[in-house]
């Protein structure tokens, strides 16, 4: 049976070679760093960062992850939604915050930073605090300025372009408050140990070890178990939606395991996410009916994914569902957070249904793209 395709970065030995430097700015450039076991843990210690209060003001973008919202509204802030522009920034004309706006999040999307010289003259002259969410962009130049370095403060995923369990950044120029985190038990650094070698020998990335490493793993794991049922047909609420995100580690550190991987080399993720988006690129420009939504790599960025844009509702759809069935490393945007507004114009409303996001990290192979590549065809 073939392996499914891992969806996020998975350990193995390449994993040890390399170039150790990057060769492009990264957030933790940044002076201040605090280390949390996930992106949307450092948007909720963002929140509390910025001293919010509950019935405080947020402005967050109609084309999310439910990931974004949801340690926003943990934190107490109503959340007003803005529109976006073909750019995926926010379309800004007509924005009017609500009385006790205290920050507007943006999200570098892709990991195909740009500049956020207009969103951040805006929130100056609003007096809103600018929180820059990186988490699809851990790398690059965003205009003028390195990634991260347009916000007040910036947040990123380390497990998105790592290969950690669990991992997440606030960062700023200026000193962070304290965080009083609870420390990671005995129980949760021999669960990341575990985690870590379990998705590497499923992946059979550990040579000399994915064979009894696999045996052991069966033995842990039982029989197989049927496939859990799909999300829900019903429009979620928004309890459910915080459910689904899962925000009870919000507060802790993350395991020393975290650090290690953190501290592994960085060309060759740089180097194989640049070559692994030219190559879906190169061939998206034959996909009858579809297109790359944004254009060719920067030279100064490392994707997260190729963001595939297709004609129509229907054939996003069909394609999506032929990618998930085959395996395939995608995500599509389509779960909505309630109460998101319908906006005259809305780029992010379009992308939720017809743009798919082709993962490209470094733990992918020749095999894999093409495997993608191959169902795409024959779905378009």
């Amino acid at each position: 049976m073939p392996l499914r395709q891992p969806n996020r970065p998975t350990f193995g030995w390449d994993n040890l070679g390399g170039q150790h430097a990057a060769g492009l700015p990264a957030v933790d450039d940044l002076p201040h760093r605090q280390l949390l076991t996930s992106g949307r843990a450092a948007l909720f210690a963002a929140m509390k960062a910025l001293a919010l209060q509950p019935g405080d003001g947020v402005l967050a973008p109609s084309y999310h992850c439910p990931t974004l919202v949801a340690p926003l509204r943990a934190a107490g802030a109503s959340v007003q939604f803005y529109s976006l522009g073909p750019d995926g920034l926010p379309a800004l004309a007509g924005l009017t915050p609500a009385p006790g706006t205290k920050a507007l999040v943006v999200a570098q999307l892709f990991g195909l930073p740009q500049s956020l010289a207009g969103v951040r003259a805006w929130c100056d002259a609003h007096r809103i605090a600018l929180v820059e969410d990186c988490a699809h962009s851990f790398f690059g130049q965003a205009g003028e300025r390195p990634v991260g370095q347009w916000g007040d403060l910036a947040t990123a995923s380390v497990s998105k372009f790592f290969p950690v369990s669990e991992g997440g950044l606030l960062m700023s120029a200026r000193p962070l408050p304290a965080l009083a985190l609870r420390a990671a038990g005995a129980k949760q650094q021999i669960k990341a140990a575990v985690d870590l070698l379990e998705r590497s020998t499923a992946q059979r990335r550990l040579t000399g070890l994915n064979t009894p490493l696999a045996a052991l793993f069966r033995l842990k794991n039982g029989p197989p178990r049927a496939p859990s049922p799909g999300a829900p047909q019903h429009a979620p609420t928004e309890a459910e939606m915080m459910a689904e995100c899962d925000l009870a580690r919000r507060e802790h550190a993350p395991p020393a395991l975290t650090r290690w991987l953190f501290g592994l080399p960085r060309g060759r993720i740089v180097e194989r996410r640049r070559l692994h988006y030219d190559t879906l690129y190169q061939q998206a420009l034959a996909l009858p009916g579809a297109r790359p939504l944004l254009g060719a790599l920067p030279t100064l960025a490392a994707p997260y994914v190729m963001p595939l844009w297709i004609d129509s509702t229907a054939r996003a759809e069909a394609a999506y569902a032929a990618l998930r069935a085959a395996g395939c490393a995608v995500f599509r945007w389509d779960r909505v957070w309630p109460g998101v507004p319908v906006f005259e114009g809305d780029h992010g409303a379009l992308w939720r249904t017809q743009v798919l996001q082709l993962l490209c990290h470094q733990d992918l192979d020749d095999t894999d793209l093409s495997q993608t590549l191959d169902v795409l065809r024959r779905a378009l």
